[in-house]
């Protein structure tokens, strides 16, 4: 490793956590000044690591996503043979990942309708989620273990707005719910819908 690159990680890493601090506190649209100056650098700095503040957002909950391994426990979920349990193992890693994005999920949220750098950040984050999701259902469809009714895109987008992060604050934040039967609620909904029973006989097209 060169002289030079330590340094310019730390720094780009005492960014992220005073950011990860103000966002928490402040809300998503928290300047890059005053985060530069929690960090202890110039605005400039902050530029130059980051680009601008949709950079920086989307680095923000990168690095959350690295520090907790939910990647590897989504893959990891992807590769059990048995697919009720990669179904129930992979969800349940999301769902208790979701509590701690929830600082500054909520306000990219409140914030990506009217600001471009807010929606390029939540975005990036969903586009990899949802590929996920995609793999996990192709696999039960390939197993014989995704209801019938279901094609794999409708049933990955029925997938990813069931244990989203709105619904969760719905739940939690809305009507009060304690966050464990919140999980386990989405859970089992999401279980009994893709991978149980048939279409339920309603008399129109589903």
């Amino acid at each position: 490793m060169s002289t030079s690159a330590a340094p310019a990680s730390d720094t780009r890493n005492r960014i992220l956590d005073a950011a990860w601090e103000k966002v928490a506190r402040d809300g998503a649209d928290a300047s890059l000044a005053r985060i530069a100056q929690d960090a202890g650098v110039s605005r400039q700095a902050v530029y130059l690591h980051f680009g601008n503040r949709g950079g920086l957002l989307i680095a923000l909950l990168r690095r959350m996503d690295e520090r907790s391994g939910i990647a590897t426990l989504l893959r990891d979920a992807l590769a059990l043979p048995d697919p009720a349990a990669r179904l129930e193992t992979g969800l349940a890693a999301w769902l208790d990942y979701v509590p701690r994005i929830v600082p500054v999920a909520r306000d990219l949220l409140r914030l990506k309708a009217t600001d471009a750098e807010a929606r390029a950040a939540w975005d990036d984050r969903m586009g990899e989620l949802k590929l996920w999701m995609r793999a996990l259902v192709a696999s039960l469809q390939a197993d014989g273990a995704l209801a019938p009714h279901w094609s794999v895109d409708e049933a990955r987008d029925f997938l990813w707005a069931l244990v989203g992060v709105p619904v969760w604050l719905d739940l939690v934040e809305e009507c009060g719910w304690p966050a464990a039967q919140a999980r386990r609620r989405m859970l089992w909904a999401a279980q009994a819908l893709l991978a149980e029973g048939d279409a339920p006989e309603t008399g129109a097209e589903l």
